[in-house]
């Protein structure tokens, strides 16, 4: 059977830190030298060496904090950041004491940092010691023992389509694990999954998935998903709609992806064994193979329309400080400094990424510090622009649909941050919160920006502040760092998936070397040579993109229409309703019915006016 057959589960699993021998595993022995990684350093004594007081202190502060410490959260982010489900992904596991307290962390701060294994050896060490069946597969799949028809779903409880579409997708999963079983070879940037034994009232005996992320960490994932370079291009579109429309629409666009976010854990919730992992899990039981290929390739242009508006915010907004650079000069410049970076692990990635969220919030900061410092317009808020109510044009008020969405892209990661979560059921507590502090985020700089400027307010919001020199000198160049940091900590990571998706076509990546063997006549020299091509052709596709694509409000206006509503607002929607049928309350179904034909209309209208030419529309 070909690798795509029997591997295109979707996702994008993270990094686990190097193995380190003597680490202890609640309810098994130590693991003996013999059973670890070849590529581990054992101090010939047997002992452990010495670490510097700086390391410690460093430790110290890393893990202050218990099961809410820097590192849980980092590691956390790490689980989270990098799932777009396209690339394959399996894992290995761990084993948990199962008889741990329900409230007791399974997390590093109740297994030590160095008890995250990702050798083969160790793993299935672990796995012969525990005598846990590789029944399980995916980035956070289950470990269990399903039920006679093979789908984890008793019977009755799924019409008869999602039903076999669940046993085709569980043999997938079989299979897929058997051959890394066989072949022992696991990618090292993946971290393993923690499970453990638990019984059901009706005394059957499962392998359950053990969520690791507590609710804090679960909304800190949550924001950083949905707080992007989206909300800089919201007071364009207040611009293009008009004050009502535009603030009707942005509440409107919030109220339903939290409500379709909710929607996900509820498919994810059908299966009683936990077999529904990821998004295009949902995907494929509902509506089979051809639906998770369409799901993979909206992700994959969702992430390149991502990484291209960030290079061309990149470029806007150092142009407009340095305008001595011209900003196809800036894209180049872009591409130099993003194609090292795609080259560093991934955990250090997804680490990093977290200076995004904070790079975002100080820029709404920024911008409302020299709207108040400024005493009149433009760029004022004590002397605000003239603003209207309605649309000076209502040929613009298709292109601000996009703009206007764009902020509420994070569905692609939702089933996987509810996966993995500690206790499910603060789920939708979550989501509100995410959701409420990521709209008074959002309204905030749309309505600033929008008072500030008027009539006159660009693409980026940042440009607008930094084409004026009457704002403090120090609070510009502050904001240029971050309108810099965020390109240089989002784009490798976003690109990250497409270029595992490359690398595995070509033959070099690590799941396409478990099933294809050593390549014949292809030393390790020409498959990291390869790597490298993939990783610099990536980036160079961004900048030409960019260059070809130059405007960063038509970009997040496509991105918005075309992708913010089939990923975040139909799918979840189709999903339910197939997944759950006549299970759906009547009133409920009608009002999905008419949500699901209201946003297609909306979302198509929208994807064309981001194609047209914006003098056509009077913007």
């Amino acid at each position: 059977m070909s690798y795509s057959a029997k591997n295109d589960e979707a996702g994008l699993s993270t990094g686990s830190p190097t193995p380190t021998p003597g680490a202890h595993f609640p309810g098994h022995h130590d693991i003996s030298p013999s059973s670890s990684s070849p590529n581990v350093d054992i101090p010939p004594t047997g002992l452990r060496q010495r670490r510097s007081s700086l390391s410690l202190g460093l430790d110290a502060i890393r893990y202050a904090g218990g099961v809410n410490s820097l590192d849980n959260f980092a590691r956390s982010w790490t689980r989270a950041a990098g799932y777009f489900e396209i690339t394959p992904s399996r894992q290995s596991f761990v084993a948990v004491d199962p008889s741990r307290d329900e409230e007791e962390p399974a997390s590093s701060s109740a297994i030590d940092d160095e008890s995250y294994y990702d050798d083969v050896e160790v793993t299935q060490h672990l796995a012969a010691r525990a005598s846990l069946p590789v029944t399980g597969f995916g980035s956070y799949g289950s470990i269990s023992r399903y039920g006679n028809n093979g789908t984890g779903f008793p019977g009755g409880r799924l019409n008869d389509t999602t039903t076999r579409h669940a046993a085709d997708l569980f043999v997938q999963k079989q299979a897929a694990v058997e051959v890394v079983a066989v072949d022992g070879a696991l990618d090292k940037e993946r971290e393993p999954l923690l499970v453990k034994t638990v019984t059901t009232e009706s005394g059957k005996v499962e392998h359950v998935v053990v969520g690791q992320s507590t609710l804090p960490q679960t909304v800190f994932n949550s924001v950083n998903v949905l707080i992007g370079i989206g909300l800089l291009s919201l007071p364009l579109g207040l611009r293009y709609s008009g004050w009502l429309i535009g603030s009707i629409f942005l509440v409107c666009s919030a109220l339903i992806t939290n409500y379709t976010g909710k929607l996900l854990s509820r498919c994810l919730d059908k299966s009683p064994n936990q077999s529904l992992v990821t998004y295009s899990d949902i995907a494929y039981i509902a509506y089979g193979h051809k639906s998770r290929i369409c799901v993979s390739i909206l992700f994959s242009l969702e992430l390149m329309a991502a990484c291209v508006a960030l290079v061309v915010l990149f470029s806007d907004n150092l142009n407009a400080l340095f305008p001595q650079i011209d900003k196809f000069q800036w894209k180049i410049i872009a591409g130099f400094v993003l194609t090292p970076l795609s080259f560093l692990p991934l955990k250090v990635l997804s680490f990093s990424s977290i200076l995004g969220i904070l790079s975002t919030f100080s820029i709404v900061m920024i911008v409302f510090i020299d709207g108040w410092l400024k005493p009149s317009a433009p760029g004022s808020l004590r002397e605000p622009m003239a603003t209207y109510l309605f649309p000076q044009s209502w040929w613009t008020v298709p292109l601000s649909f996009g703009l206007l969405m764009s902020p509420w892209g994070g569905h692609s990661v939702f089933p996987n941050i509810y996966k993995d979560m500690r206790h499910p059921k603060k789920y939708n507590r979550a989501v509100d919160i995410t959701y409420i502090f990521t709209f008074v985020l959002d309204i905030t700089l749309a309505v600033i920006g929008i008072l500030m400027f008027g009539d006159g307010v660009m693409d980026e919001i940042t440009s607008n502040i930094l084409e004026l020199s009457e704002y403090p000198a120090a609070l510009s160049m502050a904001m240029v760092v971050f309108v810099a940091i965020i390109p240089l900590t989002k784009t490798p990571l976003n690109a990250r998936p497409i270029v595992t998706t490359l690398e595995i076509f070509a033959g070099v990546g690590p799941q396409a070397m478990v099933l294809q063997g050593e390549l014949v006549g292809m030393s390790g020299f020409t498959r990291g040579l390869l790597k490298a091509l993939i990783r610099i052709g990536v980036n160079t596709a961004f900048v030409i993109v960019a260059i070809l694509v130059p405007s960063f409000d038509r970009i997040m206006a496509f991105l918005g229409s075309a992708l913010c509503f089939s990923i975040c607002v139909v799918l979840p929607m189709m999903f339910y309703l197939k997944i759950y049928g006549d299970e759906v309350p009547p009133k409920e179904r009608r009002m999905n019915e008419i949500l699901i034909v209201v946003c297609t209309i909306v979302a198509t209208v929208g994807t064309i006016a981001a194609f047209i030419p914006k003098e056509s529309l009077g913007a």
